[in-house]
C-alpha cells in the first residue's frame, strides 16, 4: 500500500498512532519495562514436567504456583495439573498434582490451607491441600447454575466466594459469583451476583444492565468489596458490601494506549517493600516485577490490549486506565503480590535471595 492508498478519512490522529503502535508491536514484541520498574525470571517451565504457569499464591513465605499441563478445560481428557511449591529465591520445594485443569489458587487465611480451583469451563472440582502435612482433599460440585464451571476464589469475612466462569447463556442471566461451603467431601452453592445485574458505569455515572460473558479472577480491594474481571468484555465489575441488603455495583470499562483491554488478573499493592509476580502462560517464565518502594493500595493488572499487545499495567480504577508498566510479554496471566521486609527493619534475607536468584531482564 503506498502514501496516496493510505487515507486518514474517518480516523482520529489518535486512533491512527494507537493503530500503528499496535502494527509495530505486532512485528517486533521484545519486552520494555518502564522506569523505575525493573523485570526479573522467577520461575521457567519444565518441558515433559509442568508447563503453562498461571495463577500464583503465597503461603508461609513461600511462592505456589499453578501448571496447567496442556489440560483440557473441562477435565474431560482425565490428566492432572501441577501445583509447583517455590522458596522466596526461585528454587523448588516440592510439587503437588491436582486432577483437571488448574485455573484458581488461593489461601483460606483462616485454614492456612492451599485451595486449587480446577475446570473452568465444566465439570468443576476443588482440591484443599495442606502444605505441611502434603495432605490432600477433594470436594465435588453440584450441577453449576451457570452450565460452566468455577474461575477463582475470594476469602472475605469468614465467607468464601467464587465466580462462575464460562457461562452457556447468551444473555447470562446466571450467578457470576456465588457463596460456597464445604461439606463432607461437597460444595454447597449459594449465588450472590447475577451476570445481568445493575451496575454504575464509572465514566457515564448512569445505571447499566451487565452481560458477563467471561466471569474470571476475583480479589477484594482495600476496602473490602470484590474486583470482579469480565476477562472478554473487557471490564472489571467492583460489587460493594456484598452479600448483603446494601449490595450495589460499579462497571469499570478498561483500556490502555493501545485501544480496549482484556485482562487476565487485577492485584493491589499491599505494602511499600515487595515485588509483583506474573505468569507468562505462553513463555513458559513467571517473572517478578521490582521497584524501590510501591504505593500501599495502588492496582496493577495483567492482560491483552486490542487483540496485540501483551501487557502489565498500573490500573487507575477511577477511569479504568491501564499505564503500561511492562509491554511485549506473550500471554500473561496470574499475578500476586510478595510482600517482603523493609530492609531498614530487620530485614529477612529472602528477600535478598530472591533479587540474587532472578536472572535480571533490564
Amino acid at each position: 500500500m503506498n502514501a496516496k492508498q493510505f487515507t486518514l478519512k474517518g480516523l482520529s490522529l489518535v486512533a491512527f498512532f494507537a493503530a500503528l503502535v499496535v502494527t509495530v508491536f505486532a512485528k517486533a514484541q521484545s519486552i520494555e519495562v518502564q522506569p523505575p520498574y525493573h523485570l526479573k525470571v522467577f520461575a521457567h517451565s519444565v518441558p515433559g514436567v509442568y508447563t503453562q504457569p498461571d495463577s500464583i499464591a503465597v503461603l508461609n513465605g513461600h511462592i505456589f504456583i499453578g501448571y496447567g499441563n496442556g489440560v483440557a478445560k473441562d477435565g474431560t481428557d482425565g490428566k492432572s495439573s501441577t501445583i509447583v511449591e517455590y522458596r522466596m529465591n526461585g528454587s523448588v520445594v516440592r510439587k503437588f498434582s491436582v486432577p483437571g485443569h488448574n485455573d484458581g489458587l488461593k489461601v483460606d487465611p483462616r485454614t492456612k490451607l492451599l485451595w486449587a480451583l480446577q475446570n473452568e469451563d465444566g465439570n468443576p472440582s476443588l482440591v484443599t491441600i495442606n502444605a505441611k502435612t502434603l495432605e490432600q482433599k477433594q470436594y465435588s460440585f453440584p450441577p453449576t447454575l451457570n452450565g460452566g464451571g468455577y474461575d477463582d476464589i475470594v476469602f472475605r469475612h469468614g465467607k468464601i466466594y467464587m465466580s462462575a466462569s464460562n457461562p452457556a447463556g447468551n444473555p447470562n442471566n446466571a450467578p457470576a459469583i456465588v457463596r460456597v461451603e464445604l461439606s463432607g467431601s461437597s460444595v454447597t452453592v449459594t449465588p450472590v451476583f447475577a451476570g445481568n445485574a445493575t451496575a454504575t458505569d464509572i465514566l457515564t455515572e448512569s445505571p447499566v444492565t451487565l452481560n458477563l460473558q467471561d466471569p474470571d479472577s476475583m480479589i477484594t480491594d482495600p476496602a473490602g468489596d470484590i474486583v470482579l474481571d469480565s476477562q472478554d468484555d473487557a471490564e472489571l465489575v467492583i460489587v460493594r458490601h456484598p452479600d448483603t441488603a446494601s449490595q450495589n455495583a460499579l462497571r469499570v470499562p478498561l483500556t490502555s494506549p493501545f485501544g480496549s483491554t482484556k485482562v487476565d488478573d487485577t492485584i493491589f499493592a499491599t505494602a511499600s517493600d515487595g515485588f509483583i509476580l506474573v505468569s507468562d502462560l505462553s513463555a513458559d517464565t513467571v517473572y517478578a516485577i521490582h521497584k524501590h518502594s510501591f504505593v500501599p493500595g495502588s492496582a496493577y493488572s495483567a492482560g491483552i490490549a486490542n487483540g496485540v499487545v501483551a501487557l502489565v499495567g498500573r490500573l487507575d480504577l477511577e477511569f479504568g486506565q491501564l499505564t503500561p508498566i511492562v509491554t511485549g510479554l506473550k500471554n500473561p496471566r496470574g499475578m500476586t503480590f510478595v510482600a517482603t521486609p523493609d530492609e531498614n527493619h530487620d530485614r529477612d534475607t529472602s528477600g535478598d535471595e530472591a533479587e540474587d536468584a532472578c536472572e535480571s531482564l533490564n
